[in-house]
């Protein structure tokens, strides 16, 4: 890696932080890294003050969307020291995504030293206890002024970072999709491409004027499998037996959800990585076999889901004391906090 510039703050904006109250991703930490990609390769590694950027207009992020992210968390245990969850997953996921967006992959060494050296000067705002991290944002956007439909020659590579309590979404119902999709076969589901998510506001949004939070994707051809959920992968719990969906070029590869299923498998959990089709669920919901729902994902870790609508058929999901999504969120922290062994090697130390 070429020498990484680090200009620190002259004064930490940390004391202004309200840390009892924070609206998730609306406060950022007094520092951010950048990268430039010019004449073909990655340079000038920058850690400085966090603060707007400057973009010409015809940047073609704007117009033509090349603009890729990730979501990773920070944790602090007892004894101070930092640790992130499976940040090896999250470099090949944004390469990944970059890859089929026609963007320039990023280097390892710049992703994790960056990365390390921004958390050991923002050690200060990831507070210790359950339920608080440091919420961290890689993402890269095409910044190349140019108007031509084609790939840019010129990206910015950047993380930021924002303070989080434990992520709490309130109740959430949800409907299952039959007209709108989320993505089609040959497309760009896979990637944690910025558009897939403009494009599933407008979804979301009718759903919240019926009463419901969410919308549980099904296929595009059909909309008859049930695929994702929000921003979230989906579980169902038949009887004992927990099922999802499995992922392909359509289904985002979650790395909570390959979590699950291997907490599931090491716990003797029954787990199937199968097609789910709406029938199946409606039917296990008539007959009460279908016992939970619940979303996973970096933000919310699991998100119980407590009803859902599909046409004009709507159930109410029973409460379970010893439900599975409140073991695998208690598990996970566990490990996330350094609390229990990690047997997987899913914690990565950030080196002092």
């Amino acid at each position: 890696m070429s020498k990484l510039n680090i200009t620190p703050v002259s004064q930490s904006k940390i004391n202004t932080v309200d840390f009892n109250d924070l609206p998730f991703g609306n406060v950022f930490s007094d520092h951010m890294f950048s990268c430039d990609f010019k004449d073909g390769k990655w340079q000038n590694p920058t850690i400085s003050e966090y603060a707007p950027l400057t973009l010409d207009p015809s940047a073609r992020v704007f117009h033509y969307g090349q603009a890729v992210f990730e979501g990773m968390k920070a944790f602090k245990d007892e004894n101070d020291d930092i640790y992130l969850f499976r940040p090896e997953d999250n470099f090949e996921r944004i390469n990944k995504s970059a890859h089929r967006l026609a963007m320039p992959e990023f280097p390892k060494d710049f992703f994790f030293e960056g990365l390390e050296q921004l958390l050991l000067l923002e050690k200060e705002w990831i507070k210790k206890g359950d339920g608080n991290s440091l919420y961290i944002r890689p993402f890269v956007i095409a910044t190349q002024g140019a108007l031509s439909a084609s790939p840019a020659d010129e990206y910015k590579f950047m993380i930021i970072c924002s303070p989080a309590r434990s992520y709490y979404a309130g109740e959430v119902r949800v409907i299952f999709a039959e007209e709108y999709s989320r993505s089609a076969s040959g497309g760009v589901g896979f990637a944690k491409a910025a558009g897939n998510y403009a494009a599933q506001f407008y979804p979301t949004s009718l759903a919240h004027k019926e009463g419901y939070q969410q919308v549980i994707w099904t296929d595009a051809k059909s909309h008859e499998y049930l695929e994702e959920a929000g921003t979230m992968n989906i579980f169902f719990r038949i009887n004992n037996t927990l099922i999802t969906a499995p992922i392909s070029d359509r289904i985002l590869d979650g790395i909570t959800r390959k979590s699950v299923i291997q907490l599931a498998k090491d716990n003797k959990i029954d787990v199937e990585v199968r097609r789910v089709s709406v029938t199946e669920i409606k039917d296990a919901a008539k007959n009460g076999s279908l016992k939970e729902i619940f979303g996973s994902g970096t933000a919310a870790v699991i998100n119980p889901i407590l009803g859902f609508k599909h046409s004009d058929f709507k159930h109410e999901l029973p409460v379970m004391e010893d439900s599975y999504a409140k073991f695998f969120k208690k598990t996970l922290n566990e490990i996330q906090y350094n609390k229990t062994e990690d047997k997987h090697n899913w914690r990565h130390k950030v080196s002092k």
